[in-house]
């Protein structure tokens, strides 16, 4: 195994999960002595702490915050917030703090494949998933992985060979972590308040979002109609030679990839591109043709060119992608209603992109709101709302924007949080549907009032709209 020379040094891994558990497994096989804290102490922290516990590694559960005597290193998981008095006491006793990612990126080997990493506030795991279609498609050895859920700690450990590139998801709170990363190319995809808490400011969020261009070696890909994304890469320390490359739903300038009379195209990775552009794939090569997606499907192409892959690649890589579920998701038309699920749509940003997909919408919104507002959102959107049926803890809020900002639009408020309650928005929403329009969950907000995740969100929607399709016929 190669990776940093931690034998004997004692670790401290800030909790389990999904990053945690392999972080802590990493590190035990490197030689250093393992302890994990854990602020709960419930039974899936304890089924997850035994396996651990029989490989040598101490777990401490329902104590997050004490720093362990004698600790040489602490390695957390995204979750934890900079100001977790964990991270205090380290900073006191200066120990350095390294994420997981920062850990997997010291533990590469020397053949290790390169990174072509993505972040932004909205689409990650769809454009890392697409870019991994397309790699694939140019017969590349390649995994989606990252904040997408698989492990970076446990794909450095594969075999050198194994991989000729990887798509990394990167989230701002593993980039935090994580100031040694240097990825062979890299987009912010775009830039929205999101996470605030978490970072403090939106200077430090955008700040923690820019790093992962430094270092970049071929191309830092932006978005150039969030000029944020592009002031990053002015601001980012990259290799000689390393370009900027813009993305636009409009006609491309040079060095650019954009649309052109329904054509994805390329002006940036082609000779002479102040005068040719090469054609990549038709709109219709993207499921779904949303505008959102389809720059998702510009960002993805844009750093597979940046690593050599053929146009006839990236058409073929986006004629094989299918999204994950419950990202603009059609689920089924009854009497003539479109039904969409975009539970994933957990943010204003996100559901501005979504809205901006269709004409005329009855629109199921609500949630835990995390801070947000929503009056920008509502006044832009106002003139495709048929109607919005409103759920969830946080829901006046919603309410309050579409009085001040469409107070024609007709709206249901859904005082309830029980199982029945989205079965019951979707009766609503397609009383106030009329053939032709869609009935769209974006919900602008966090599920975790009334459901698990936005999953189970999502599936509690299809669930409604298959049993009113089944009542119609």
């Amino acid at each position: 195994m190669t990776g940093p020379d931690l034998a004997g040094q004692h670790v401290t891994v800030a909790g389990l999960g999904v990053s945690g558990v392999p972080a802590a497994r990493a590190l035990a096989g490197l030689g250093a002595v393992v302890t994990v804290v854990n602020g709960s102490d419930g039974e899936r922290e304890r089924a997850q702490a035994a396996p651990l516990r029989e490989l040598g590694i101490t777990v401490r559960l329902g104590d997050g915050d004490t720093l362990p005597a004698g600790t040489d290193l602490v390695v957390t998981t995204p979750g934890w917030k900079p100001t977790s008095p964990l991270f205090e006491a380290a900073e006191a006793a200066g120990v350095p703090v390294w994420g997981d990612v920062e850990l997997a990126w010291r533990m590469r080997g020397p053949d290790s494949p390169p990174w072509l990493a993505v972040t932004g506030t909205n689409g990650k795991t769809t454009t890392v998933r697409m870019l991994a279609a397309i790699l694939e498609a140019e017969g590349l050895r390649t995994a989606a992985v990252g904040n997408i859920g698989v492990p970076l700690v446990d794909v450095v450990l594969e075999p050198g060979g194994t991989y000729d590139v990887l798509a990394v998801e990167l989230s701002s709170y593993q980039l935090h972590w994580a100031p040694s990363v240097r990825a062979h190319s890299a987009v912010v995809l775009n830039l929205a308040p999101d996470h605030l808490d978490w970072h403090g400011s939106m200077e430090a969020y955008a700040a923690d979002k820019g790093r992962i261009y430094e270092g970049n070696t071929v191309a830092c890909v932006y978005n150039a109609a969030d000029p944020a994304t592009e002031d990053l890469v002015r601001e980012a320390d990259v290799e000689e030679g390393c370009r900027a490359i813009g993305f636009t739903l409009g006609t491309p300038g040079p060095s650019q990839l954009g649309v052109v009379e329904g054509i994805l195209v390329d002006r940036a990775f082609v000779e002479n591109r102040q005068q040719h552009a090469q054609e990549l794939a038709e709109i219709s090569d993207v499921t779904p043709a949303a505008p959102h997606n389809i720059a998702n499907a510009l960002a993805a192409a844009a750093l597979a060119r940046a690593f050599g892959v053929r146009p006839q690649s990236v058409r073929d890589g986006l004629r094989a992608f299918h999204p994950d579920a419950h990202r603009i998701e059609h689920v089924a038309d009854v009497a003539g209603v479109a039904y969409v699920d975009d539970s994933k749509a957990t943010n204003t940003h996100a559901t501005e992109a979504s809205l901006a997909a269709y004409e005329h919408i009855v629109w199921i919104a609500g949630g835990l709101a995390k801070g947000a507002t929503f009056d920008e959102l509502v006044r832009k959107s106002a003139d495709r709302l048929r109607g919005a049926v409103l759920i969830g803890a946080d829901r006046a809020l919603i309410r309050e924007a579409l009085a001040r900002h469409a107070p024609d639009v007709p709206v249901v408020d859904l005082d309830r949080t029980d199982t029945g309650a989205m079965s019951e928005a979707v009766r609503e929403a397609a009383r106030l549907a009329r053939p032709g329009d869609t009935v769209l969950l974006a919900p602008a907000c966090a599920s975790m009032d009334m459901y698990l995740n936005y999953n189970k969100r999502g599936e509690a929607f299809a669930d409604a709209v298959r049993t009113l399709a089944d009542r119609e016929q």
